[in-house]
């Protein structure tokens, strides 16, 4: 089953993707292009990687790795088709490498097949190139470039209630990763019949700005990485086939400290959120519902971000818990991903353990915190929200008084 109507219900399955020979690729020659900032250890990534799966895995939740889906996936003809055309489509290949790079990635079994396209093929991998384009590459110059961001895979696919958005990644570095999710949810048993709300062929649009905050109302961003015209494409879908009421579009500044919603603002609670003081009460919101006319939007705002979600959700208000103390602290916290959550269940989430100050905060004001180390995995900006896509939760039940949530237990 999959199944996702809030950020905070008790998680049941989430889908991770466990770093491997993809971050070996990451050179200080290449690695701003590759979008991170830093060359990370990967030993090391993987340890804390596992121990946020373990994490999961010990509060029962079911932990699906996109490596494994996709191997098995590619085990059908019309996966290996589209997961290889799709690797060798770039223009900087030419015609005679091209070729030449396509048989060699279609004479590989799924599991060689899956690790090459993740972690890329050199030059010097794929033997037998001729023409131009074969004899002036390096060595070590990329004809099928590594995905390392595939960390993060909350950004390539989003579950709205029982569909799925498989999104549109705006950087080049990431663009076909939208293609590996897209074989998983079209080809694997396990999500055989789910149904696509959006497609990589849609306007840009990416994970980590959808925030699902419940009660049909779901938040997304647009800056750096979402189109406004995506957020449109996204709602006239959601609003027309009844999966929301309301969708918000917020503004979120083009920074890199803050590519997405997500990076200063996530969910902790039914009526909570960890959220960066520097925005919080300059965030704005759009609300966007069904026009009068099937096809049709209306749009109003804006007004601030919290109380529009708060209206939206039928609440008196959002309680926010800051981001760390001093304006400096807050600062350092939000760029580490202070705020970049991942809820088990209303009052328990998982935060990265050096966000100190923030999670004394979330402590203070009844949320359980999960501390997972980050030294590493943080080198590509994201935090446990962005390294996990929720494929079900259950529906949040009725606000329990006092004590610890029902859901939690």
């Amino acid at each position: 089953m999959a199944y996702v109507d809030s950020e905070v219900g008790r998680l049941r399955t989430v889908l991770l993707h466990r770093p491997g020979p993809e971050l070996a690729r990451l050179t200080p020659r290449n690695n701003d292009a590759l979008l991170f900032d830093g060359i990370p250890w990967v030993a090391r990534a993987q340890e804390e990687h596992d121990a946020f799966a373990e994490a999961l895995r010990s509060r029962d939740v079911e932990v699906l790795t996109l490596d494994a889906l996709l191997e098995e996936a590619l085990q059908e003809p019309a996966a290996r088709e589209e997961a290889i055309t799709a690797a060798v489509s770039g223009p900087h290949l030419g015609d005679s490498l091209r070729r030449c790079v396509r048989a060699h990635l279609e004479g590989l079994h799924p599991h060689d097949l899956t690790v090459a396209l993740v972690a890329g093929l050199l030059s010097e991998e794929v033997h037998g190139g001729t023409g131009l384009v074969a004899r002036l590459l390096e060595p070590h110059d990329f004809v099928v470039p590594p995905l390392p961001n595939l960390l993060f895979t909350r950004d390539s696919s989003v579950w709205l209630r029982d569909r799925v958005a498989v999104t549109r990644l705006a950087m080049p570095a990431r663009a076909r990763e939208t293609t590996l999710t897209r074989v998983v949810y079209t080809y694997h048993p396990r999500f055989a019949g789910a149904q696509h709300v959006y497609e990589p062929t849609d306007e840009p649009l990416e994970g980590g700005d959808v925030l699902v905050l419940g009660s049909g109302v779901v938040a997304v961003g647009t800056g750096e990485r979402t189109a406004p015209a995506g957020v449109e494409r996204l709602a006239l879908r959601l609003l027309g086939e009844g999966l929301a009421t309301c969708v918000l579009a917020v503004p979120v500044a083009q920074r890199r400290a803050t590519m997405h919603l997500d990076t200063v603002c996530t969910m902790v609670d039914r009526d909570a959120v960890v959220m960066y003081p520097g925005v919080a009460h300059s965030l704005e919101a759009y609300a966007i519902t069904a026009g009068d006319e099937p096809g049709q939007l209306r749009v109003d705002g804006p007004r601030p971000f919290l109380d529009a979600a708060a209206d939206a959700m039928g609440l008196d208000r959002l309680r926010v818990i800051d981001t760390g103390l001093h304006p400096v602290v807050a600062e350092r916290e939000q760029w580490d991903d202070g705020n970049n959550t991942l809820a088990i269940a209303p009052r328990l989430c998982v935060a990265y353990e050096r966000n100190t100050e923030t999670n004394a905060r979330l402590e203070k004001a009844g949320i359980e915190v999960v501390s997972i180390a980050g030294s590493e995995l943080g080198s590509g900006r994201g935090g446990p929200r962005c390294m996990s896509c929720p494929v079900e939760r259950e529906p949040l039940g009725p606000a329990s008084g006092g004590g610890a949530s029902p859901d939690m237990e």
